[in-house]
């Protein structure tokens, strides 16, 4: 099995502990930031809404939590796979 893939399947196996964080470390929002920095940034400020997350939170509308956690997961984990596997190939 290629170095690729087995990175691959490790990350996809490490997903659910995720569940087990109590939030993650540089996931803040504007509130989170100006709770622990004092102030929020200005190109936070700046460009806050110019991008909106396809799973904003993990969740899939429709789907459980938990599913809907791992779920974002594993399909962010294989776009990023995707995206370095195609420029691989480029290289």
């Amino acid at each position: 099995m290629k170095r690729e893939v087995k990175v691959l399947l490790i990350a996809l196996i490490l997903v659910p502990l995720g569940l087990l964080a109590r939030g993650a470390w540089g996931e803040w929002g504007k509130e989170e930031l100006k709770q622990i920095l004092g102030f929020v940034p200005q190109g936070v400020e700046k460009f806050y809404n110019l991008w909106k997350a396809p799973f904003a939170d993990y969740t899939i509308i429709g789907l459980p939590p938990v599913v809907s956690y791992v779920l974002s997961g594993i399909i962010g984990a294989g776009l990023v796979f995707l995206f370095f596997l195609l420029f691989k190939k480029r290289s």
